[in-house]
């Protein structure tokens, strides 16, 4: 697939052709060039066939199948269905395992000699771990389909299910007893969580209570004991107990990383089970297992294509297309909207907008007042981001809401008489939001507005909208499917004033609504309809005056859309198309366009800088070059020579002072309610370039075109859109993709807003994502996920996180102790596939500011972060670390893969998921727990610059310091060669040839 210009259909035609011509190409590799041998599988499930004769595995993602003493695996099933957890019939013919192939965890089995698969269960629910009964008749599992996770029983004649259990709680892992009359699992049920005995028709009993997190049940043969895995803060370990008399018992070693999954039984005291990597098989009574060796070969392409081109020189006018919550005028005249962060005005009939605000601060979210005299908005002009009122008459400003953290989404009542409005928590963006309204005439202290809490605090909410009586607000609310999982659907949450229960309703049951932010619900002025977005077109529905969706829904539109709002008549709705106004009729559909001219141009310095650097870090070579001069031509470095005094530019001595290429932070979620204040922040730690793996398209295209134009400060912005993700979502930035027709207009999307990578997300099965994979890469786009294999089976560029969100609940690149086994780091190595471990994210903040407390007391962090904050941040390390044992005391482990990638010759980028951990500070604890973890202080900087420049596909001009290059640089004190803490020392930082000192970014404009 070299310089790939084929058009889409013609790659998936041609890769169709070639699996029917050879239906075994999904393991014997048409195309491929390499071969990883694996004999070790992180995280890898087990089960021994009756006749103990072989052992089948799920090595990431596929069934395979060997013999019982060990030796070579062969595939029973393709790359691409995320096979997990197998279960051997009890004669020996089948396998049975819970599969991902149509976007849903369902119940599969296949032929133990191989073939086609059969599937089991359907619907639109995840049925997981299923277990054999005895006879063979039936399977048990567990499913979601109650609302939480129960344990369902097949029968395997009529394809009947029975619901065996109703807990408070999920119950899950089930195991048939030796006899079937019985069965085991575990429930995670709040007052009694633990081991749970079911005589099937009887009443269930618990026999191991604990608090600790467990997993894998089985029977001893003789139906005497149970084994499962139980995780706590020191090990993973082998635990039984008795049924009689409820005594437990650690079988393993603390030192042994034991996997969540069933034992199987080569006798009535020898076991199988799978641990470090390994499978073993051991002795009751025994302290030592035997390791039963095996190898799985797996087939990885050596594809390339043209990757996306960059003119970083062009002073071309662009057209803006960071149009951000496009609101239109009650009379339907005019359309409100921000951009280049300030608010505009563009009057019906006019391509020429107005600009209402101009400076550094940023003003968003403009909503209109009833009577279409005023404009409410979020500002940060007095330092955080603010509730204001704009009288449009007179261009005053007025402060309506001010609080300790950053509010958005304003949002005026009907009378006009209130404002409802988020206060952001602490982590901001991707949190939690709380909601409150405003009194716009409370006058009896105009210096401190009425205000009151609305409801508790919701998870990423939209915007919400109220209904026309002014009694009810509506929202789109994660409604999750389990406690078990995260992952759910966005619906409508019905919010009453009236001391109602909160209520989910939906137009479109188990189907979610588009990402949480500003597209709906909408309700319309006269109360009688709710407009919202849906697989990416512009939908409305009828709903009953307290929000309650009756008749039929009516699809508006068949392009994009995003944003709608409603004029004061109820008859017609703006919403943006892509990057265009448009307005459609209810009356007759027709679709107007508000065409729009605004554009914004590269600002590019001019003259020279010389920059005398007493040492360089060029960023290719381990050690400085020394007493050099850095010679800046507008923004492209024209040549480095040895110092000479008197050349002609600007000086700037750094001749104490140490020049090292300017950072990159490779993974960060950003969000305009943050202000202006996160560009400032970003280049004072050092970090020029930032990627950016999700985001709102049009909130990340603000940031990129307001920083490249110069209307704020900020580094160079590398992003893509919303996460794209599967028929279940977890955040308001995700995509719910629900069919190959809106997964074409997403791309074709990305393509127009001119993205700069795919992010798919962790519900993506793998057929959609390796079509996404495709069209990017005919469009030079690379692609990441969360995924390792079969992603780079694929030629999915890149993996975000060592650990990270799964949707199996354990991960596939490491234990819950923290170890990637051989597997995990020879396929990342020889794949050539990114990884970007966010070490600091999975502990690595926490035990670094714990070990180093002066680390907080940094003078850009201290500038940032409130006190306020920094407690909250360390109070939810201190949750996490509860409900994740060895979350901050197995850290270690996760160092010891990182240095393990590197040594193995891995691409290994900086990255930290902020603002999970803060912005600018994690990538420098991200730097640091790499060199803690073994690499040298040039290993981890290189990680940082060179070959970050290289992931995002600008290498040629970022990453280093060498002549010809962009002049992103920083100015250090200290030897960060030797003292990776040293690159925290920012003095100045030159941003495409700009120079700005440090004082300048850490004053407030």
């Amino acid at each position: 697939m070299q310089n790939i210009r084929l058009p889409l259909y013609v790659l998936l035609n041609i890769q169709f052709c070639l699996i029917s011509i050879y239906p075994n190409a999904a393991h014997s590799g048409i195309a491929d060039s390499l071969r990883v041998v694996v004999k070790e599988g992180t995280n890898m499930a087990a089960d021994l066939s009756p006749d103990k004769r072989q052992i089948t595995i799920d090595l990431q993602g596929t069934i395979w199948i060997l013999p019982a003493t060990g030796g070579i695996a062969k595939p029973l099933t393709d790359h691409l269905g995320d096979c997990r957890q197998p279960s051997w019939s009890p004669d020996g013919q089948r396998i049975a395992f819970h599969s991902f192939w149509d976007g849903r965890y369902h119940i599969w089995a296949i032929s133990a000699k191989g073939g086609k698969p059969q599937q089991l269960t359907t619907g639109l629910y995840d049925d997981r771990e299923p277990h054999w009964s005895p006879d063979g008749n039936h399977l048990i599992f567990a499913s979601d389909r109650s609302g939480n996770y129960d344990i369902w029983q097949l029968n395997l004649a009529d394809a009947t299910l029975t619901q065996l259990t109703n807990g408070s709680g999920n119950e899950f892992n089930p195991a048939y007893a030796p006899d079937g009359k019985q069965i085991a699992y575990i429930s995670d049920r709040t007052d009694a969580p633990g081991v749970y005995i079911l005589p099937l028709g009887g009443t269930e009993k618990l026999v191991a209570p604990t608090l600790s997190k467990l997993a894998g049940v089985a029977w001893q043969p003789d139906g005497s004991k149970l084994f499962y895995n139980l995780l706590n803060n020191t090990q993973s370990g082998l635990t039984t107990v008795s049924v009689t008399d409820g005594k437990t018992q650690m079988l393993t070693k603390a030192t042994e990383d034991v996997f969540p999954f069933r034992t199987s039984w080569f006798s009535a005291d020898t076991y199988l089970y799978t641990a470090d990597g390994l499978l073993k098989r051991c002795r009751l009574g025994s302290t030592t297992a035997q390791i039963i060796p095996f190898q799985v070969v797996i087939a990885l392409p050596r594809n390339t294509y043209k990757r996306k081109t960059y003119d970083f020189d062009s002073r071309k006018p662009k057209q803006v297309k960071g149009i951000k919550g496009p609101a239109i005028s009650p009379d339907g005249k005019q359309i409100a909207f921000a951009a280049l962060g300030d608010l505009w005005l563009l009057t019906k009939g006019s391509k020429t907008p107005e600009r209402l605000t101009q400076g550094q601060s940023m003003e968003v979210e403009p909503g209109w007042s009833p009577d279409g005299t005023k404009l409410t908005y979020v500002s940060d002009r007095n330092g955080n981001m603010d509730v204001w009122i704009r009288d449009l008459k007179t261009g005053q400003d007025r402060l309506l809401v001010n609080m300790s953290d950053d509010l958005h989404y304003p949002t005026w009542s009907p009378d006009g008489s209130k404002i409802a409005f988020y206060q952001s928590d602490p982590r901001n963006a991707w949190g939690r939001s709380t909601l409150y309204v405003a009194d716009v005439t409370y006058t009896a202290d105009v210096t401190a507005p009425k205000t009151r809490k609305l409801h508790e605090s919701l998870f990423v909410p939209s915007q919400a909208s109220w209904s026309a009586d002014g009694k009810t607000l509506a929202v789109s609310a994660l409604h999750p499917y389990s406690s078990r999982y995260r992952e759910g659907v966005s619906e409508v949450l019905l919010l009453s004033f009236d001391g109602k229960n909160d209520r989910y309703v939906s137009p479109a049951l188990n189907h979610s609504l588009a990402t949480r932010g500003q597209n709906g619900p909408v309700w319309s002025p006269d109360g009688t309809k709710m407009a919202y977005v849906l697989d990416g077109l512009l939908w409305i529905t009828d709903v009953k005056p307290d929000g309650t969706p009756v008749g039929t829904p009516r699809q508006l539109t068949t392009e994009q859309a995003e944003t709608p709002t409603w004029t004061s008549d109820s008859k017609s709705l703006l919403f943006l198309a892509t990057d265009t106004f448009k307005q459609v009729y209810l009356e007759d559909g027709h679709i107007e366009t508000h065409p729009m001219d605004l554009f914004w141009t590269i600002t590019q310095p001019t003259g020279t800088v010389v920059v005398h650097a007493g040492r360089l870090f060029d960023g290719t070579a381990n050690t400085y070059r020394t007493n050099v001069d850095i010679i800046i031509d507008g923004h492209r470095i024209k040549a480095i020579l040895p110092h000479q005094a008197g050349r002609s530019g600007k000086l700037i001595d750094a001749s104490t002072k140490t020049v090292i290429p300017g950072l990159f932070e490779m993974h960060t979620h950003q969000h305009s309610m943050v202000g202006e204040k996160i560009g400032r922040l970003w280049l004072s730690f050092g970090i020029t370039s930032i990627r950016e793996p999700g985001a709102d398209p049009y909130d990340a295209l603000e940031r990129k075109e307001s920083w490249a134009s110069g209307v704020r400060p900020g580094p160079r912005q590398f992003f893509t859109g919303g996460l794209t993700d599967g028929n279940r979502i977890y955040y308001g930035a995700a995509t719910s993709i629900n069919s190959d027709e809106q997964l074409d207009r997403e791309l074709n999307r990305a393509v127009q807003l001119d993205y700069d990578l795919i992010k798919t997300y962790v519900r993506m099965p793998d057929d959609k994502q390796q079509r996404i994979t495709a069209f990017a890469h005919a469009h030079g786009l690379p692609v990441s996920s969360h995924e390792i294999f079969p992603a780079m089976r694929y030629d999915v560029d890149a993996v975000e996180h060592i650990g990270g969100t799964s949707r199996r609940g354990y991960s596939p690149k490491i234990t819950a102790m923290n170890h990637s086994y051989q597997d995990v780091i020879q396929l990342l190595a020889k794949s050539g596939m990114n990884i970007t471990p966010t070490a600091s994210l999975q502990g690595g903040f926490s035990v670094l500011t714990t070990n180093d407390p002066s680390l907080l007391e940094n003078r850009q962090y201290k500038t940032f972060y409130s006190e306020e904050y920094t407690n909250a941040l360390q109070a939810g390390s201190a949750q996490y670390a509860k409900l994740s044992p060895g979350y901050l005391s197995n850290f270690g482990n996760l160092q010891k893969g990182v240095k393990a990638l590197i040594d193995a010759g891995a691409h290994v980028t900086t990255g930290t998921d902020s603002p999970f951990v803060p912005y600018g500070m994690s990538l420098h604890t991200e730097l640091q727990s790499f060199v803690s973890a073994g690499l040298t202080p040039y290993q981890a900087l290189r990680s940082a610059t060179l070959w970050a420049a290289e992931t995002v596909g600008v290498s040629k001009d970022l990453g280093s310091v060498e002549p010809g290059k962009l002049a992103d640089l920083i100015i250090v004190d200290g030897d960060p060669l030797t003292h990776i803490k040293d690159a925290l020392n920012v003095k100045q930082v030159i941003r495409n040839g700009e120079v700005i000192p440090i004082d300048q970014l850490l004053a407030r404009p």
